[in-house]
Parts: C-alpha cells; structure tokens; sequence
C-alpha cells in the first residue's frame, strides 16, 4: 500500500479518490518544511502545491519516496531531474487548469484593447469619458509562443474573433491544428501583433523576454503573460513600453513573486514595478489565471488519476 503525504491544501476529491483506490493518505496541509522533512521518511508519495522546495538536499533525505505531485502545472519548485535519476516519478496535472488559464489570458487582453479598466475606474468617479477608444483582436496576428496546455487553451478561445492565431514551440512539431498554425520563430517576429507566453519556467525561458527579444518583433506588440513572473525581464519590458515598442501588457505574473506565489518579495520599490502599477497601459492580476472553483477540483481529479495509473506500473 502506497502512503502518501499531501503537504499542502488540495481539493477533497484528491484525498477521496486515492482514499478509494486503496491508498493511505495523510492530509497535511499546515506543515511546515522542516515538519515535512521529519515526516518524509515514512511515505511512498508526496504532493505539494507551491509552498515548499524540493531540491537535491530534500531528496537525500528520502528513502521510500517512489513520486513527487505537483496540483498545477509548474515544476520548477522540484529538482525534477535528480529525483528521476533517484527513480522518483515526478508528477504534475496541467489539465486542470488550462481551462482557466485560456479564459484569464482572453479576459485580460479583452479588458487591455478595449479600455474596460480605465472606463470602470472613469464612471466610479463621475467621469463619463466616451473617448476611451478600444483595440478590436479582430484582424489582429496573436502570436502564442508554448502550445501546450496553457498556449493550446488559449487558442482555442479566440477562435470566434476572426483573427490570425499562430505559434512557436521549440519542442514541438505538426501541431497546426483548427485553432492555431505552427510557424518557425522568424515568422512569429515578422507577423505578432499580440504575443502570449505559455512556456515553464526553466534554466532556458528565466528572462527569456528581454530587450533583444523584444526587439525583434517588427511591429509594436500587446504582450500577454500568464505563465511565469521569471520569464519576463521587467526592465527591458517597461523600456519597451515607453518606447512604444510594447502598446500594452497584461501579466498575472511578476517577476518579483516569492517562490510560494503567494506575495510579491522584492520590487516593491523597483522604479519598473512602479511604472506597471502606475500605466494604463498594464493590466496586473495577483498570479490568479489557472485559479478558479472548476479547476481547483479539476486539478485534484487529474492529479489522482496520474498517481493511479503510475501505481499500477
């Protein structure tokens, strides 16, 4: 009987399932890491969010660990390679929360183009300002680098508005499909209007959109990012928005973010933070876009059916 530590808060239907399928799990959700480094010992599996860092030196201390569970889709908080070389299956449930995620990205390029956010904030003050004029997607090429989970999903929500919708992935191939048209990077820097960033967060894409990068799109670009703060050199960002070769961004995720997501640890006085918060030209939400009430449970049901299946190989 596999027995297994979930370490942090998941849905109920998580612990029911493994529960059903025979395993013995303890529901831990408040512990600390070194109280999870006490407890390790005795378990098969572990399950985690985004609160702790499983690095090489935690791995060491593991003797029975046969899995590591991640409920979301990164996994830059696990040494994902030294625990496979250690045998440790590494597990994480991007399915869940790719619906939310599309739809996030798509509410927030909406909310950009079309000024909802500055005329919201106008009315509330008594200012009935009929020439905030928006930005129609119609038309427009939206660029989509990552077609995973996260890229695809959104593809497939624009496909009502009539716009060119094209993508760049370097690990994959033949991926055109009724939503999207696989393209070579050269062409995604000729043709974007609106680029999307749906890539992990690796040793690769840390600070992959930088100043030289955005520099060789040959049009302005409205920049989308819902997949990590790291991915995005805020620096080069805002000296590209303030040359005007950036129109507009709308980021769930900042640079500056703790390793948990769950606040903002340095940056607050970043001169570059500062102008996001301060533009209208930046629509910021708190690293929300994979979170809503349907993918919290979809995660734990994903996640259950993964450690299922791997415990029968």
């Amino acid at each position: 009987m596999f027995k297994i530590l979930i370490a942090e808060p998941t849905h109920e239907i998580l612990q029911k399932k493994l529960s059903d399928a025979g395993f013995f799990c303890s529901y831990e959700p408040k512990l600390t890491f070194s109280e999870l480094q006490k407890k390790i010992f005795d378990y098969n599996g572990l399950v985690i969010r985004s609160k702790f860092r499983i690095d090489k030196a935690f791995i060491k201390l593991t003797n029975n660990l046969k899995f590591i569970a991640r409920a979301g889709a990164g996994m830059e908080n696990i040494d994902t390679v030294y625990a496979e070389s250690k045998g440790i299956k590494c597990i994480n449930s991007p399915e869940g929360n790719r619906d939310s995620v599309g739809e996030h990205a798509l509410g927030m390029l909406l909310t950009l183009m079309h000024k909802i956010k500055i005329s919201d904030a106008e009315i509330r003050k008594g200012i009935w300002n009929r020439q905030n004029i928006g930005t129609e997607i119609q038309g427009k090429t939206i660029g989509i680098i990552g077609y995973g989970n996260m890229g695809s999903a959104f593809a497939q929500r624009l496909k009502g508005f009539s716009a060119k919708v094209i993508s760049y992935d370097k690990y994959k191939t033949d991926f055109s499909d009724d939503y999207v048209k696989e393209i070579h990077l050269e062409t995604l820097f000729q043709e974007t209007d609106i680029l999307s960033i749906h890539v992990p967060l690796t040793e690769e894409t840390q600070f992959m959109i930088n100043n030289d990068f955005i520099n060789h799109f040959n049009k302005p670009i409205y920049l989308i990012n819902t997949a990590r703060g790291k991915v995005v050199k805020t620096d080069d960002l805002v000296k590209n928005m303030k040359s005007g070769k950036v129109t507009g961004a709308a980021l769930d995720v900042l640079e500056y973010e703790k390793t948990s997501f769950e606040d903002i640890f340095a940056g607050q006085n970043s001169p570059a933070l500062q102008y996001l918060i301060n533009s209208e030209k930046v629509i910021l939400t708190p690293h929300i876009a994979g979170s809503s009430d349907a993918s919290y449970r979809k995660i734990a049901e994903v996640l259950a059916e993964k450690i299922i299946l791997f415990s029968k190989f």
